[in-house]
């Protein structure tokens, strides 16, 4: 899921998207994914990461594309000029847990180099075209997230 800009802490909209949030993950895993498995066409996984402040447990949906060495994420924040938390997240602890269907897969987040970056972007654009409109909004390269599984 292409991330929207962060809302103010305590604000409604932002309680409103934590509900949101919460009711997505629920719903996707009852459902192993066959519902809330797509957004906007996209395919859509659940990542857990630890907070890198808080040290908590934090699940999103975000949109995938699977590669031949596991699934890319786009930190896209909608094209905010700062990354989004989960981004902030991997960096400081890069294992994670990510639900695709039914399946949960103890991964490694890589932030691809520019090579790897340049040859899935137009891939990523092409399972959803707003990430190259949220480029267009932000002077930062948004990065591209590999996730490796560990087993």
């Amino acid at each position: 899921m292409a991330t929207p800009p962060k809302p103010k802490q305590g604000g409604l909209v932002h309680a409103i998207f934590k509900i949101a949030v919460k009711a997505h993950n629920a719903i996707y895993r009852i459902s192993s994914g066959k519902l809330g498995g797509t957004m906007q066409g996209a395919p859509t996984l659940l990542l857990t990461t630890k907070g890198a402040k808080s040290g908590k447990a934090r699940t999103l949906p975000l949109i995938y594309l699977r590669t031949d060495r596991g699934y890319a994420l786009v930190a896209s924040y909608a094209g905010a000029d700062k990354h989004p938390a989960w981004y902030n997240n991997l960096v400081v602890h890069p294992d994670c847990v990510v639900r695709v269907g039914s399946k949960s897969i103890n991964v490694r987040a890589e932030t691809v180099a520019d090579d790897r970056h340049a040859e899935l972007w137009p891939q990523l654009v092409e399972i959803y075209a707003d990430y190259a409109v949220y480029q267009e909004r932000t002077e930062r390269r948004i990065p591209v997230v590999e996730l490796i599984p560990l087993t």
